[in-house]
């Protein structure tokens, strides 16, 4: 972008930056001596520290520079101007606000190279986080606190002060320093509201990606994430190891142990689900379970329309020494041959069944995973309906009410489908 025509303090002082620096462009700095590259690193990032600051500065005054262009924001038109990240450029002018609103001696520090950004940014949001009840004093001294501490012009602190992490630790404790009285009160709310929030933003997705393996995103809250990573280590601390075997790194090593851990989980210890929902089924071909050979189901709950997982029979035959299989021996004509013994009405083993078989709802069109089910009886059981799988069927919720509503009709179609029909 040129700056023809900025005769200005302001715009002179980048002209003549952006001037000497074209001057060197062709500089090598490999042939400055060590202590030469090391003064010159040292003033890149406190330059850099400078020019942030103006630019934040300059954001902060220019909200008609976007009203004028029709602009959603200054940000998003300088982006558009100058293709660099709208994203970067609103988080400055966050900061930027903070700084021209109520703390103007980090503006000050980074204006004469002594913060970055990631450190201005750390303070004003641990500075911004003050309850409301302290006083100007102490918001002032909590302000140059932790200025000092950014900067390295506090004694005991390291030269060219603590970084984004240790001040980050630093402003989550300042109203120990500053408001002592009130501070453990509210370090309790503090944790409490951040324990909400986590909560609230807590999810994993699970999502085949088609060639063998799973994507599993999480986000859990901080201690969720330690006790988990805890339970992995113990499976990939190098005491565990065999003192020959290859070293792998942590992600792959922890994806390793993800695996282990779910094999020692006790299934007897888990919560029902449907009847069934900590069992694994495993269905397997009568002739290739004696010839050692061919492929097995799993039925796979992160497959939300057929279910079913398809694995190698050693696979298979791996999962049965650890977890709770329950195996589903097929013959020719894929009639369940085996599936344990049935005790009561609509069993554990006779719902697995029913869930093999329907692998949905079996509402027409319903695509329902079948763990999510109730298991129906198609002749009422108090009109003389069998109990045996043949009689049963897996519905929703939803499909189950409709089944039992009198103002529908029921139409079995050829399929097993149900379909519904308001009566007239």
């Amino acid at each position: 972008m040129s700056l023809t025509g900025t005769r200005t303090p302001l715009g002179e002082a980048v002209a003549a930056c952006r001037d000497a620096l074209a001057e060197v462009a062709e500089r090598q700095p490999g042939f400055l001596t060590m202590p030469e590259r090391e003064a010159l690193l040292s003033g890149l990032v406190a330059l850099e520290a400078q020019v942030v600051e103006l630019r934040m500065r300059v954001l902060a005054a220019s909200a008609d520079v976007a009203s004028t262009h029709g602009a959603r924001d200054v940000a998003g038109w300088v982006a558009l101007r100058t293709g660099t990240d709208p994203g970067r450029l609103r988080a400055e002018s966050k900061v930027a606000t903070s700084i021209d609103e109520s703390w103007p001696r980090v503006g000050a520090a980074m204006a004469r190279g002594a913060l970055s950004l990631e450190q201005a940014r750390v303070i004003t949001t641990g500075l911004d986080a003050l309850p409301a009840r302290i006083d100007t004093k102490a918001r002032r001294r909590a302000e140059a606190d932790l200025v000092a501490y950014g900067t390295g012009e506090r004694e005991g602190v390291p030269e060219g002060g603590f970084g984004p992490r240790e001040l980050r630790r630093l402003a989550d404790r300042i109203l120990d320093v500053v408001a002592p009285e009130i501070a453990e009160e509210e370090d309790a709310k503090r944790l409490a509201a951040l324990e909400a929030a986590a909560h609230a933003k807590t999810s994993l997705r699970i999502r085949s990606l088609g060639d063998g393996l799973t994507r599993i995103t999480a986000l859990v809250p901080d201690p969720v994430a330690a006790r988990l990573a805890t339970y992995l280590d113990a499976f990939t601390s190098p005491r565990q190891q065999d003192p020959g075997a290859e070293r792998l790194p942590q992600h792959h090593a922890r994806g390793l142990a993800f695996g282990a851990l779910l094999e020692h989980l006790d299934p007897a210890k888990l919560p029902d689900h449907g009847g069934d929902a900590t069992t694994v089924v495993v269905t397997i071909d009568h002739t290739q379970l004696t010839r050692d050979l061919g492929t097995a189901g799993l039925l796979d709950p992160s497959h939300d329309t057929d279910g079913e997982q398809r694995i190698s029979a050693h696979a298979a035959r791996r999962l049965a020494c650890t977890a709770k299989i329950l195996p589903a021996v097929l013959g020719g004509k894929s009639e369940v041959l085996d599936l344990g013994r049935s005790r009561r009405l609509f069993t554990t083993a006779q719902r697995t069944a029913l869930r093999l078989r329907d692998k949905t709802c079996r509402g027409e069109g319903c695509t329902i995973p079948a763990r999510w089910c109730e298991a129906h009886h198609l002749d009422p059981w108090s009109k003389g309906g069998k109990t045996d799988l043949a009689d049963g069927v897996l519905l929703c919720s939803f499909h189950h009410h409709r089944e039992h509503d009198p103002t529908y009709t029921t139409t079995r179609l050829p399929n097993g489908d149900h379909r519904y029909h308001r009566r007239t």
